[in-house]
């Protein structure tokens, strides 16, 4: 008799449980709205006036708990203006939790499909959310929804998101002008219907400039603190450099701090705990869910294109250094553009560019950077075009959905 064994490798076994789970979530879903249905209907079939009592006025979705930073001072201002609000998050530990309020609920809904499941059935006027790729991946319209509001989670522009990433939205919130242009385009090449677009500001950089002005800026550190922190991924700094960046930074007095990307510590484990192991004693590691303090600590940043590059100069006024980048679009949206995006043309002017030819000279080069008023006047000027309405983000928002409510659209 020959015996047959049956192998599933952990990865494969993860998947299959994953869509299991999402197909259970799904069905459950679906027969509990087929059940509202029936009752619906041998209740006189008075189902569009229940589903409107039933309705969720405003609900946020936040797919990781440090989007929270985005939402905040919304969920903040709509609890002072008494909006009754749905905040779903797929973080278990999302700070939302800790916060003590009466018209926000908050509720944690998994995560993956068990979360898109619920909310691909959601019955509300508004859905705020700042994911990508509504329609595309497993996140789905629903059809009792009445509008899907996307709001940029960085400044430095709207039509890098992979491929369609914003073009199944309603309405689009931009942090400057300049995004207009770049979605109206995409609108053309990839045929999608054409959105309301509204320049409101940056909720989460008004908070940082908020926090900046009320602390203590004073530095007793005497050395210059070097603060490298990578996106992740092939073309990021750490795959692409390694150690031999630190290693020629290390050759000179200074402090180094390195700040993973949060999905390094996942998808490049062996080679943050390899560097690790390596810089132990030499070079600290930074792992903060807020990056506030690393931030305003450092005197100068080293990064590739990571949207963290906006963040320091525009909050902080210092220079950065950014590794060389090949544009990779293939499957974002900016393959339907022409032109190169705005971000390199800003992050050009705003650092230096470090390369396999110059790392040698990184001693220099960090002089250079901190020692530029070119660099200082052009931070100025990217602030104006990038970041736009500057302190009045999160007023602007609530305003928007307060008038969308009230007009019941």
């Amino acid at each position: 008799m020959m015996n047959i064994y049956l192998y599933i490798d952990p990865g494969t076994g993860s998947m299959l449980f994953a869509v299991l789970i999402g197909t259970i979530g799904t069905l459950y879903f679906a027969l509990k709205g087929l059940l509202i249905k029936i009752k619906f209907i041998l209740t006189s079939g008075k189902i569009d006036k229940i589903k409107n009592t039933n309705k969720i006025p405003l609900v946020i979705f936040a797919e990781d708990k440090r989007y929270f930073n985005i939402f905040e001072n919304i969920l903040d201002e709509l609890e002072n203006r008494k909006i009754n609000t749905m905040y779903m998050t797929m973080s278990a530990d999302d700070p939302v939790f800790i916060k003590k309020y009466k018209y926000i609920k908050q509720e944690y809904i998994g995560k993956g499909n068990v979360a898109f499941a619920k909310l691909n059935f959601l019955n509300a006027n508004i859905v705020l959310s700042t994911t990508p790729g509504l329609q595309v991946y497993q996140w789905k319209k629903s059809k009792d929804v009445n509008k899907y509001v996307h709001i940029l989670h960085e400044v430095g522009g709207a039509n890098e998101y992979r491929m369609f990433g914003l073009a199944f939205y309603d309405v689009v919130l931009l942090s400057g002008k300049f995004q207009e242009e770049q979605i109206r385009e995409l609108e053309e090449k990839q045929k999608s219907s054409k959105k309301q677009l509204l320049v409101v500001g940056s909720t989460y950089m008004d908070r940082l400039k908020n926090k900046y002005d009320n602390i203590d800026k004073k530095n007793e550190n005497n050395k210059k603190v070097i603060l490298i922190a990578p996106t992740w991924g092939k073309t990021g700094i750490l795959m692409s450099y390694g150690g031999e960046l630190i290693d020629e930074i290390l050759k000179y007095n200074y402090d180094i701090i390195i700040r993973p990307h949060p999905q390094s510590i996942e998808s490049e484990k062996e080679l943050i705990e390899k560097l690790e192991k390596r810089y132990d004693g030499k070079v600290e590691f930074n792992y903060d869910i807020d990056n506030f303090d690393v931030l305003n600590k450092s005197d100068i940043m080293i990064s590739d294109f990571s949207g963290v590059i906006f963040d320091y100069s525009l909050i902080f006024n210092k220079p950065v250094i950014y590794t060389k980048f090949d544009i990779m679009n293939d499957m974002n949206d900016s393959w339907f553009v022409e032109k190169e995006p705005y971000r390199y043309e800003a992050m050009r002017k705003i650092g230096i560019e470090l390369n396999k030819h110059n790392i040698k000279n990184i001693g220099n080069i960090i002089d250079e950077a901190l020692l530029s008023n070119k660099i200082s006047n052009n931070i100025n000027e990217i602030r104006d075009i990038l970041w736009q309405e500057r302190g009045k983000a999160t007023k602007n928002v609530v305003d928007y959905i307060v008038k969308s409510l009230d007009k019941n659209e």
